[in-house]
């Protein structure tokens, strides 16, 4: 669950475009259609500050420069639909980083999982118990 909805940050998105290797059949080697999307977090008028701290923990090892996201799309045939798709990559990275973890409640362990351990616990012990010095069988059976 999220803490805060993300804002509209397609104003602060940067565009760059290069040839893809995706499908476009004869215009794979005319048309710019790949489509890479810039997103500085730091840098952003419209994430709080506790949004802005998040994600760039949680992102850490997917930003470059420290502070900028980028996300590439090349899948589809026209440039527009590559932006359309990378927006939405961008947008899911950036809800599932600032995801809210579960709080983990603590359980006890039932009854029967103790017994069972302790029960696993005492045959280990008689089987060890005999192992190894003839000494220690003579000194339990009298």
């Amino acid at each position: 669950m999220l803490k805060e909805p993300i804002p509209d940050i397609v104003s602060e998105l940067t565009f760059t475009t290069s040839r893809s290797s995706g499908p476009g059949g004869q215009n794979v080697n005319k048309v710019e259609t790949k489509v890479e999307v810039k997103f500085d977090i730091i840098n952003s008028n419209v994430l709080s500050p506790y949004q802005k701290s998040k994600l760039v923990t949680e992102l850490g090892s997917k930003l470059i420069q420290e502070t900028t996201i980028s996300v590439t799309s090349q899948e589809k045939r026209t440039q527009l639909q590559n932006k359309e798709n990378a927006i939405k990559k961008l947008y899911i990275i950036l809800e599932e980083a600032l995801m809210e973890d579960k709080e983990r409640i603590p359980t006890k362990p039932s009854s029967e999982s103790i017994n069972n351990r302790l029960k696993s616990k005492k045959k280990e012990s008689e089987q060890k118990k005999y192992r190894g010095n003839l000494k220690g069988m003579l000194d339990n059976d009298g």
